[in-house]
């Protein structure tokens, strides 16, 4: 097996987490390769990060629409980066404990689409940015925020032991790096706050649609699903034809499946809940070894 063939078979066999990571450090890479590049040669090659930021100008965004996604893989140098991943880590662990691999996705792209849209609005709106100049919104702490407020609404008292501090609840870190945002908007670098929390607020958002029943974020996994079966719709075989008594025997088989899949994932669907309630009113320790069990493979297919 070549290096190529390894490293496909390292970002197939890779989780959700892993591979936002891993996405956000190769773009950071190629950023200092292409300035490397520009510097040895003498050109400029700025482009390759200009257009992948999101600017605050409505204008230019039209022009670059795929900046709303794209600056939350870019990183402005390595503390930067190290940080976002950090929480991202963390934070990313306890999410895929209690929802599937696709819904963090889901968090990490709203997460992105939110921060930048009240970034761009806070810089056309609030006098105080009326005098700023060119400014281009780079990293992943909206996303971030989107995935560390959104698993802290969904069990807000489960325990996070941090050195030297000791057990923390969930939900005082999201208030704490929220609280610390708002705090810092006058100080410096006002337009990311803003972006971060945008972040947080969708988090908040989307988890609490999710308790009535309503995903928000469902048109990202529909979309990306798309993208990957038009992409390999190319290397599938054609379709074989199928008898049509065949066909009538498995869609009446489907249809049995279907009922009988439905009526599991409403008994699941209604233990997790009950679990869900334990977490939210005496914290995840209550829990005994077959509760959490439990609730780390029913999240999967949450």
């Amino acid at each position: 097996m070549d290096w190529q063939q390894q490293l496909k078979y390292r970002y197939a066999t890779a989780t959700m987490l892993e591979k936002l990571i891993a996405i956000n450090v190769v773009m950071l890479i190629l950023m200092y390769l292409s300035r490397t590049i520009g510097f040895l040669m003498q050109i400029n090659t700025d482009f390759f990060v200009e257009w992948l930021v999101f600017p605050k100008e409505i204008g230019e965004f039209i022009i670059k629409p795929w900046t709303i996604i794209t600056y939350a893989f870019m990183h402005s140098g390595f503390f930067h980066i190290l940080f976002n991943m950090i929480i991202l880590y963390f934070s990313g662990q306890i999410f895929l404990t209690f929802f599937s691999p696709k819904r963090l996705l889901n968090y990490y792209i709203l997460g992105a689409i939110s921060g930048a849209l009240i970034y761009m609005l806070s810089y056309n709106l609030f006098p105080a940015f009326s005098s700023v100049g060119e400014s281009y919104l780079i990293g992943a702490s909206a996303s971030v925020m989107a995935v560390l407020v959104g698993i802290a609404t969904q069990v807000p008292n489960y325990s996070v032991r941090l050195i030297l501090i000791g057990n923390v609840k969930l939900w005082w870190i999201a208030v704490f790096f929220v609280g610390l945002d708002v705090a810092q908007i006058p100080l410096g670098n006002a337009g990311g706050h803003l972006a971060h929390i945008g972040g947080a607020l969708i988090g908040y958002t989307y988890t609490q649609q999710l308790t009535k029943g309503n995903d928000i974020g469902r048109f990202v996994t529909t979309s990306f699903d798309y993208l990957s079966d038009l992409m390999s719709s190319k290397s599938k075989p054609k379709m074989k034809t199928v008898y049509k008594n065949k066909a009538k025997k498995a869609k009446s088989n489907a249809k049995k499946k279907s009922s009988t899949s439905t009526v599991n994932r409403t008994e699941k669907q209604k233990s997790v809940d009950e679990i869900l309630d334990m977490l939210r009113k005496s914290g995840y320790d209550s829990l005994t070894k077959e509760e959490k069990d439990f609730l780390f493979d029913a999240g999967k297919d949450i």
